[in-house]
C-alpha cells in the first residue's frame, strides 16, 4: 500500500476510518487475510484501482485475523468479502475473488455521477452566499438527474428565501422517499405551509381581542396560531391548535391536529417540544 488512498483499519478505529469518512467518499472495505489465495489476487487489483481513482474512493484493508470482532459485527464467514460503505450504510458487496472488469463495474456504480457532482458544487456556492451562481448550478444538476436530491434540496431552499413557495413545494415533492435529504426536504416543506398558512402580524391584535370576547371562536383561534407558527413561535401556536382540537376536532376538516403534525415536523418530531405536545394531542383524541 503505497499511497494515501488505501489504510489498513482495526477494531479501533473502523468507526472514524470508514462510517464516519464514508459521509464524504464512498469506502470500499476489504476483508482479508494473509493466507487466503484469492484475497492475494484481488487485493492488489483494489489497491491499483484506489490508486488510478486518486481519492474518488476510500480502501479500507480489515484483516479478518487481527480484527475478529469486526468479522463478526459484519457477519463475515468466507473471504474475501467486500462491502461498500456510503453515508454511514453499506450499499453494496462482493464475495469471493472476481475479474477486474468486474470490480471496475462495482467502483464505478459507487462514484458520484456528474449530477451529484454538479449539486455538491451547488451546495459550496450557497453555502458561500453566491445565490445566483448556486441556482444555477442546482439546475445544471437537475437537468442531468431530475431527481437528484441535494439540488431538488437546495433549490427549493433559494426558491422559498425569494418567495416563490409553490415552485418550491413542488421540488420538495420530487425528493425521493430514500433519500438522506428527505427528512430535510419535508421540515423546508412544513415550514413552507406554514408561512403560506401565516396572516399579517398585524392581525394579531385583532385575533386576541375575537377570543376575548369569545373564547369558541375556533376560526380567530386558528387564525392566531397560523400567525403564531408562520413567525416562529411554535410553543404558543401548539397550544392554540391543541385548544381547538379540545372545543371542535372536525373544525376545518381536522385543520387544527393537521397543522400540529406540520410544526412536528419543522420543530423536529423527536425534539422535547414535540414529545410534548404529541403526548398532550394523544390524551385528547383517546380520553
Amino acid at each position: 500500500m503505497a499511497h494515501e488512498w488505501t489504510v489498513e483499519v482495526s477494531d479501533r478505529d473502523f468507526d472514524t476510518a470508514v462510517v464516519e469518512r464514508s459521509h464524504s467518499v464512498p469506502v470500499i472495505v476489504d476483508f482479508w487475510a494473509p493466507w487466503c489465495g484469492p484475497c492475494r489476487a484481488i487485493g492488489p487489483v483494489l489497491e491499483r484501482l484506489a490508486a488510478e481513482y486518486q481519492g474518488k474512493f476510500l480502501l479500507a484493508k480489515v484483516n479478518v485475523d487481527h480484527n475478529p470482532m469486526l468479522a463478526q459485527a459484519f457477519n463475515i464467514h468466507s473471504i474475501p468479502a467486500v462491502k461498500a460503505v456510503r453515508d454511514g450504510a453499506i450499499v453494496a458487496e462482493f464475495l469471493g475473488a472476481q475479474p477486474e472488469s468486474v470490480i471496475r463495474r462495482f467502483i464505478e456504480q459507487l462514484l458520484p455521477s456528474e449530477a451529484d457532482t454538479l449539486a455538491q458544487e451547488g451546495k459550496r456556492l450557497e453555502e458561500s452566499g453566491k445565490l445566483q451562481e448556486a441556482e444555477s448550478v442546482y439546475r445544471a444538476a437537475l437537468s442531468k438527474s431530475a431527481t437528484q436530491p441535494q439540488a431538488l434540496l437546495g433549490l427549493a431552499r433559494i426558491l422559498s428565501q425569494r418567495g416563490a413557495e409553490a415552485d418550491a413545494l413542488s421540488l420538495l415533492n420530487r425528493v425521493p422517499v430514500n433519500a438522506k435529504e428527505h427528512a430535510a426536504a419535508q421540515q423546508l416543506a412544513a415550514q413552507i405551509r406554514l408561512k403560506q398558512g401565516g396572516a399579517n402580524p398585524a392581525d394579531e391584535a385583532r385575533y386576541r381581542a375575537r377570543l376575548a370576547a369569545n373564547p369558541n371562536d375556533c376560526e380567530a383561534r386558528f387564525s392566531l396560531a397560523q400567525l403564531l407558527a408562520a413567525s416562529g413561535r411554535y410553543e404558543e401556536a401548539l397550544s392554540e391548535l391543541l385548544e381547538i382540537v379540545k372545543k371542535d376536532r372536525k373544525f376545518r376538516d381536522d385543520g387544527a391536529r393537521k397543522t400540529m403534525l406540520e410544526i412536528f415536523e419543522v420543530i423536529g418530531p423527536r425534539s422535547p417540544l414535540a414529545e410534548h405536545y404529541r403526548s398532550e394531542l394523544a390524551k385528547v383524541l383517546f380520553s
